[in-house]
């Protein structure tokens, strides 16, 4: 259902997220499918093979494409997928934790639009991504400002009389994210700002 009800939301449908303690806010999928401020910040920084985790819709995957950089988005969602083979970009249903191709290969891997909270656990998807890099790789996560506090929500998606399972999702602040990547294993962690982004550099 999670799936689904996503895959909704990037068709125009009206989804929310809904927080354990009864809060909604609108799932804005729509944001995903255009440039935003701060994607060529990532995007230049991707000159080899490049894993999009995440990729949604693709636009970072198709932007890829456009400039010669091979790339693969991977998502759970088939009309994600399907999504960013429409927009140039090459894509397959995977699950980041299960078999991706390239595993050990990818110069890159990209964590944008909050994809570092897949899963809830953001140590165990570091520590995860970092074995889809190949040695020297960089993972390049968007992270949250400093003024935000790292945790993990329980949350599902809802539209109208219909509700997903719930699920847990991770926020990590600029302020954890050396941290965090020290515990992942990574020898380097450098942060950055572009605009109302804060991005991260894990080698």
């Amino acid at each position: 259902m999670i799936g689904e009800l996503y895959a909704e939301s990037l068709t125009g449908a009206a989804i929310e997220i809904e927080y354990a303690d009864g809060t909604r806010v609108p799932l804005e999928s729509s944001r995903w499918f255009e440039p935003l401020d701060g994607d060529e910040a990532l995007l230049s920084r991707c000159a080899g093979p490049t894993l999009d985790v995440g990729s949604g819709p693709g636009r970072l995957t198709a932007a890829l494409a456009r400039r010669g950089v091979p790339a693969l988005g991977i998502d759970i969602t088939p009309h994600a997928v399907r999504l960013t083979r429409r927009a140039g970009g090459f894509a397959l249903v995977r699950d980041v934790f299960g078999q991706v191709p390239g595993s050990g290969r990818w110069a890159n891997v990209l964590l944008a639009d909050g994809n570092i909270g897949i899963g809830g656990h953001p140590l165990a998807l570091l520590r995860r991504v970092r074995q889809l890099a190949r040695p020297g790789g960089e993972v390049l996560a968007e992270i949250d400002s400093p003024g935000v506090t790292s945790r993990v929500d329980r949350v599902r998606l809802r539209r109208a009389g219909t509700l997903g399972e719930w699920f847990g999702w991770a926020r990590v602040s600029v302020s954890d994210i050396a941290r965090l990547g020290t515990a992942a294993g990574f020898e380097s962690v450098r942060h950055w700002q572009e605009g109302s982004r804060w991005f991260a550099s894990l080698r």
